[in-house]
């Protein structure tokens, strides 16, 4: 197995809870979301959640499961997405559903340990032997001869690429091959590329930042010239997860011809590796981190609606947690008490008592009138929208008796009207006006009931 084939400290001092971790207590809707001083309410929940990011940073949060429960539209899905953006964007963080695990193609195991393993990084560095710089000029050359299907044309004998870096420039010619890689990066003029020298690998790395005027608007990463030699050994990283090397090891990739390749048409969507396979792939990583070329960056899997899961999925997150190779999970539940499913048997949250033992449980509260005002004004403000401030205060009582979610969904409606009525800003009447045509879930409930003889049951 070639893993370089796959590509792919707790501060200080805590700050303020308001700007220790970027997003979190926002509503789970996106309300505020990119505002950079709009965090209203789950003070709690906040605080509890910068202290797991302390304890996961300093690396004392193995084996560990964290719950986030509380009632719909509370910000759970946002405390999570919160945590995952304040370790940063080089740690895996992967998203699931409890229901994501009924599958017809795969076991339910199959599916959570899947996501496991693509919740655990590793980030390997080797120090190679590369051709690093700007390309100045790529000139592929072209001679007359047989082509691979048999027919006579021009063919790629050899590429001329020049590269400079800020010492100086090199002229290489390369094989064929290499050009295929470089055209297969997009690589042009300008680019800063390098290229490993026992492999011929070809690595874009971006584009020189002397073009960073060149547009008004370019959605291009640039970098800086490189400094040095042209031909100089680099430490390369490499961020994979283990779900990547499983993937390269269980399904390799066949021959070119058409044989091979329906082959691979035909095999099914999904498929399940072996615990053997996971076993080798292991000792492998264990032997690369013993010798000190790779590192494990455990990340963050976030099973939302983990009241979806059944007793079967329950006993296996036990054993899984404790497992050596075991990322940080972090579970949301909207439920009381409820039944395991798949089982007679009463619960908290829908979890067997055995895993709730294992889990460092935040609640998040429902938030209060002002709180809820705070929330819509950022939410208009995102949306664009401009709202009386007696608008908001009907929409945050509104948001009270029904749910702050079906507030946030009266936004727009309500624009829609002020513009019909002629005027630019939501006024209290607009928002009274579509409560009255637009129901909640409480009312409809209320309807059914009162009115239960005119309709089928």
């Amino acid at each position: 197995m070639k893993i370089e084939e796959v590509q792919s400290t707790a501060k200080k001092q805590r700050v303020s809870t308001h700007t220790h971790i970027k997003g979190l207590g926002l509503e789970e809707d996106g309300t505020a979301k990119g505002l950079g001083s709009g965090f209203v309410g789950q003070e709690a929940a906040r605080e509890a959640c910068g202290i797991v990011v302390d304890m996961i940073k300093a690396k004392k949060m193995a084996g560990r499961a964290l719950l986030l429960a509380g009632a719909p539209g509370t910000g759970k899905t946002a405390l999570a997405l919160g945590i995952s953006s304040e370790l940063g964007a080089k740690v895996p963080f992967c998203p699931m559903v409890g229901s994501e695990v009924f599958s017809n193609e795969v076991k339910k195991t199959e599916v959570l340990m899947e996501n496991f393993r693509r919740s655990i990084g590793l980030r390997i560095k080797e120090n190679k032997e590369v051709y690093e710089g700007e390309v100045t000029d790529m000139t592929p050359e072209e001679t007359q001869g047989v082509n691979e299907d048999g027919s006579y044309g021009k063919q790629v004998s050899h590429v001329v690429l020049g590269l400079r870096t800020a010492k100086g420039t090199k002229q290489l010619k390369l094989d064929p091959s290499i050009y295929e890689g470089l055209v297969k990066e997009k690589v042009s003029p300008g680019d800063v590329i390098y290229i490993e020298a026992n492999s011929g690998a070809v690595r874009r790395t971006g584009r020189c930042d002397r073009f960073a005027t060149e547009f008004d608007l370019e959605a291009e990463e640039y970098v800086p010239l490189p400094k040095g030699d042209v031909h100089k050994k680099k430490e390369i990283v490499q961020d994979v997860t283990l779900h990547d090397l499983d993937s390269a090891n269980a399904r390799p990739q066949g021959g070119q011809d058409l044989m091979s390749m329906m082959g691979q048409m035909m095999k099914p969507k999904k498929t399940e590796v072996t615990d053997k396979l996971r076993q080798e792939i292991n000792k492998v990583v264990n032997k690369y981190i013993d010798q000190g070329i790779a590192e494990l960056v455990p990340g963050v899997l976030f099973i939302d609606e983990v009241h979806m899961l059944d007793i079967e999925c329950f006993t296996f997150l036990n054993r899984a947690l404790e497992s050596s190779l075991a990322p940080i999970v972090v579970f949301a539940t909207n439920r009381g008490i409820c039944n395991i499913r798949g089982t007679d048997m009463s619960a908290p949250h829908g979890v067997p008592v055995d895993l709730l033992d294992r889990l460092v449980i935040v609640r998040t509260l429902p938030y209060t009138p002002e709180e809820m005002t705070a929330i819509l004004r950022l939410r208009a403000q995102v949306e664009g929208l401009q709202i009386e401030e007696s608008a908001l205060v009907k929409l945050s009582v509104l948001g009270e008796s029904t749910s702050l979610r079906h507030a946030v969904q009266l936004l727009n409606p309500a624009a829609v009207m002020a513009k019909t009525n002629g005027r630019d800003s939501i006024t209290e009447g607009d928002v009274a006006e579509v409560a009255e045509v637009f129901h909640d879930a409480k009312h409809s409930a209320r309807i059914l009931v009162e009115q239960a003889g005119k309709y089928l049951s």
